[in-house]
């Protein structure tokens, strides 16, 4: 097949979604891929990862990971499974963090295969997972690692730039370069000010922009974290209940941790047992004391978020938990309640109405968070309708991402892209933010479809 000799840009993903980040840049033979994110949230989302990938896998150069979480890299080992065959550059971070999250995706995947299966409860005859923990320890093999504001030649013309994107441990904007066409992926952007992470480095101009919009329609609260979460463990500790939080086991673990730990240090809130049920969460919390310098928690707090919970290895210690009754705090992924241990203590601690779910991130929808988030007080869990007496809490001071503000601020500090495209959003957020930058910065902005081509035309 011949390839356009024209530089394009495909968006094979992340439009009218937050989920499944995937971006093709093609350019005569060469085909570039920009993060390899797993679709998530509605049946419809999801079924995509099921589906032919909408190029030969084999037929891709390089793949380029802006981070870590799932929605950007969770599809690589079934790319690789596929036969891609090449180089997938990330920041050293990125590398660490996906040892931990990829294999367990790996792992949650068979685990809910083979509970399908046991159970009945799937409309397959023989659910299989995407993809096994064999094929994520595989994909490992191909990751290799760049440091941030270090150009990295791709040959042919092409080179990458990997800029620090806050968000996460490891997270990049990546600047692609080809024969001097720039193309700026935003990457999850972080929240500054970040109790965590350092801010974004400012958008410093392309030709093009490619820019999430999670929270395109919002502006995050001025209200302290700590402030926010204070009362709401009170009250649970003071009815005698007990706090699950579903967390994301990297990024979001850990600054729940930071707070938690600093609340209790000065006597806001009671000691009660702290429960860190993710071993995936508990080396994420050690990689992060390995790349102090991408972060900015004072290294005693770093030390103190490390110490306040006793961590949960084993499925054994993670059921006996359910035994537990009373004032404790249990955090566990998944953050948005698709799968993993949390589901388990959500049948044994949701029914209780001392007892409090406190939600910690975005919530995509089509998701249990989502729906808990929205008022739903039945849910779905491993194939039998689940009653939510508990009382359901939305944080809205922990979230990881720059919100309308930020991202406006983020892109004026640098010149305008002759087209800047809005990717990684719900259709409301994504459109409400086209509107802003097309009035407030009076720039080109479009929101692309899925499977939608453009070409990367060089300025005039």
């Amino acid at each position: 097949m011949t390839l356009p000799s024209r530089p394009t840009l495909r968006f094979l993903g992340a439009t009218g979604t937050v989920t499944g980040s995937r971006y093709l840049v093609e350019r005569g033979d060469r085909r570039i891929l920009i993060d390899c994110g797993l679709f998530q949230g509605f049946k419809q989302l999801r079924l995509r990862n099921r589906k032919p990938f909408p190029v030969r896998p084999g037929s891709i150069e390089t793949v380029l990971l802006t981070h870590a979480h799932l929605d950007h890299s969770g599809y690589l080992p079934a790319l690789i499974r596929a036969g891609f065959r090449g180089r997938v550059l990330c920041t050293p971070a990125t590398r660490e963090l996906s040892g931990l999250i990829l294999p367990d995706s790996g792992h949650l995947q068979e685990e809910e295969a083979r509970h399908a299966r046991k159970w009945r409860y799937s409309k397959h005859k023989k659910p299989a997972p995407l993809y096994t923990l064999k094929d994520a320890q595989a994909a490992l093999e191909h990751l290799e690692t760049v440091e941030f504001d270090h150009p990295v030649n791709l040959g042919g013309g092409l080179s990458a730039e990997f800029i620090p994107a806050g968000h996460l441990l490891g997270a990049a904007q990546i600047r692609l370069t080809l024969d001097g066409l720039t193309v700026h992926f935003s990457g999850d952007l972080g929240h500054d000010p970040d109790p965590l992470m350092c801010p974004p480095v400012p958008f410093a101009g392309a030709d093009v922009l490619v820019c999430e919009s999670t929270y395109g329609n919002r502006k995050h609260p001025d209200t302290d974290p700590e402030a926010e979460l204070a009362p709401i463990l009170k009250r649970t500790f003071a009815r005698g209940g007990t706090v699950l939080i579903p967390s994301f086991a990297v990024g979001r673990a850990q600054g729940l941790m930071y707070h938690i730990s600093r609340l209790m240090s000065r006597g806001e809130i009671p000691y009660v047992p702290v429960y860190l049920n993710s071993p995936m969460a508990v080396d994420a919390t050690e990689i992060y004391h390995r790349h102090h310098d991408e972060h900015h928690v004072a290294w005693e707090d770093c030390i103190g978020m490390f110490r306040i919970a006793e961590r949960v290895n084993t499925v054994e210690q993670s059921k006996e938990l359910n035994t537990r009754f009373g004032p404790m705090i249990i955090v566990s992924a998944s953050g948005m309640l698709t799968g993993g241990r949390i589901l388990h203590h959500l049948l044994s601690f949701g029914r209780d109405r001392r007892n409090t779910i406190v939600l910690s991130g975005f919530q995509a929808g089509g998701t249990r968070g989502a729906a808990l988030a929205g008022g739903q007080r039945k849910l779905r869990i491993f194939g039998k309708e689940v009653q939510i007496d508990a009382e359901v809490v939305q944080l809205e001071t922990f979230s990881g991402h720059a919100d309308a503000d930020e991202i406006l601020a983020w892109m004026a500090a640098g010149p305008a892209p002759t087209m800047t495209y809005l990717t990684h959003g719900e259709p409301e957020a994504a459109d409400t933010l086209r509107r802003r930058i097309a009035h407030e910065l009076d720039r080109p902005v479009r929101v692309p479809e899925h499977l939608e081509t453009v070409r990367l035309d060089r300025p005039r």
